[in-house]
């Protein structure tokens, strides 16, 4: 992680931490680290907080001045940025979102040509131009960079989706809970193009109420619509929907551990799951690898952040991975977490099997797990500590080889999470308490 750029943007509080002058210097680098052999075509989208739209302007107004073309997708999601930047030539892609965070925050996502998450010599060579080093010259006359309205790339993008599905949903009737954010306006149409009967909440944003109370992160919202309506399935989306958490017709979350067993048995068996292998976070709860180990389907684990998972797929060739959050990236279709092509992905498995998505997810049986954040004043000093060190040596001694526990810093986040895994709830408690307690005693705490 770097200065600015944690594991998936430069995030935080806008005009507070992100400012309207980081947006323009943003777009100053890349208009002109990208225009340096041919003129610079960058595409922009953004979610529904009522910041975005200043962070637009100013994006637009540094690459315009570095004389690159600015193609403005308006509100969209990540996945469709990422989607249209590696279809279309583009340069390079920006996302203004902060994911699942509050509607106070805001975030800039950085894509390659590629449509993957920018490398990171080029985001150390922004961070630096950000303290002062380096130069992004302005463009003079003719080469000053022109905006372009390109709602169009967001209309191939559902297209795209659309065209993925091998068989019509007509007589399904499925929730989605499009967060107040960047899926509001997609979700529904693929759906119902695809022949649904769609019940949709989280469908009517107002600039402060993304995320709130609805999507992924509050997944009950959409456990109440599918228990009320009686539908088949539900489908909870985040702010940018990368993400997708489902909930069967029982109510039960299927969160990204569980979706990960689904369509890791299912392109088994369909000869389709490159190399046998599932590709996981350390986060990834002990019960999906020990129903992996049952199907006798390999396993990778990587730091958390779904571009990491994409970096280890993309270099030993596997098609499928993710994260517990709901980040799940088909690397045959996408180069990032898609949470309406996740949602797709499943819908085909239940159509095709004819079985529910609660008999799909038998099989899996969640181990308890307990994760608690705690907001700390340096992360690292915090973790280094000898005592929170030492509490989290006792923990280790005391699961064995019967659970575990984890302590990681946020990428995005003043805060340090501390999990534990165990065959209870009440012994995860203990463990995370410990290591809590620690931190408290050490004065790391906020």
């Amino acid at each position: 992680m770097g200065k600015y750029f944690g594991t998936d943007g430069f995030r935080g509080e806008v005009n507070r931490i992100l400012t309207t002058e980081h947006a323009f210097s943003i777009g100053r680098f890349l208009g002109a680290h990208f225009g340096k052999a041919h003129r610079a075509r960058v595409v922009i989208g953004k979610d529904t907080r009522r910041s975005s739209y200043t962070l637009e302007y100013a994006l637009v107004a540094g690459l315009t001045a570095s004389g690159a073309d600015a193609y403005i997708l308006h509100v969209t999601t990540t996945p469709c940025v990422s989607y249209v930047t590696r279809t279309e030539d583009f340069d390079c892609g920006i996302m203004i979102s902060a994911s699942h965070n509050p509607y106070c925050d805001n975030g800039i996502k950085l894509f390659g040509g590629g449509g993957e998450k920018m490398d990171d010599a080029t985001v150390a060579a922004l961070e630096a131009y950000l303290d002062g080093e380096g130069e992004a010259p302005l463009a003079t006359g003719e080469e000053i960079g022109v905006a372009v309205d390109h709602v169009a790339g967001r209309n191939r993008y559902i297209g795209y989706l659309i065209s993925l599905a091998t068989v019509s949903y007509r007589g399904k009737r499925i929730g989605i809970d499009a967060a107040n954010g960047s899926a509001w306006s997609i979700a529904k149409s693929v759906f119902d193009a695809l022949g649904a009967t769609t019940y949709v909440i989280g469908n009517s944003p107002n600039g402060l109420n993304i995320n709130l109370d609805c999507g992924s992160t509050h997944i009950e919202a959409l456990q109440r619509l599918v228990l009320e309506e009686k539908l088949e399935v539900g489908f909870a989306f985040d702010g940018d929907a990368d993400r997708c958490i489902a909930v069967d017709h029982l109510g039960n979350v299927v969160d990204g551990d569980a979706i990960l067993y689904v369509m890791g048995r299912y392109m088994r068996e369909q000869g389709m799951l490159d190399q046998n292998t599932v590709v996981t976070t350390v986060m990834s709860n002990f019960g999906l690898y020990k129903a992996l180990d049952r199907l006798g389907i390999g396993y990778e684990k990587t730091a958390v952040g779904d571009k990491y998972v994409y970096e280890c797929m993309a270099s030993k060739g596997y098609c499928l991975g993710g994260e517990q959050s709901g980040h799940v990236i088909f690397s045959k279709f996408a180069n990032t977490g898609d949470g309406i092509l996740t949602a797709l992905m499943l819908m085909e498995q239940i159509c095709n099997s004819n079985r529910s998505l609660h008999q799909l997810t038998e099989g899996f049986v969640r181990y308890p797990q307990v994760l608690k954040n705690v907001r700390v004043i340096d992360k690292q000093a915090a973790m280094q500590d000898e005592a929170v060190l030492a509490a989290v040596g006792s923990a280790e001694a005391l699961l064995g080889d019967k659970g575990r526990i984890l302590v990681r810093a946020s990428g995005t986040e003043p805060v340090v999470r501390v999990m534990a895994e165990a065959e209870s709830e009440a012994l995860c408690e203990q463990c995370v308490d410990g290591v809590i307690d620690a931190m408290k005693k050490g004065g790391h705490v906020l």
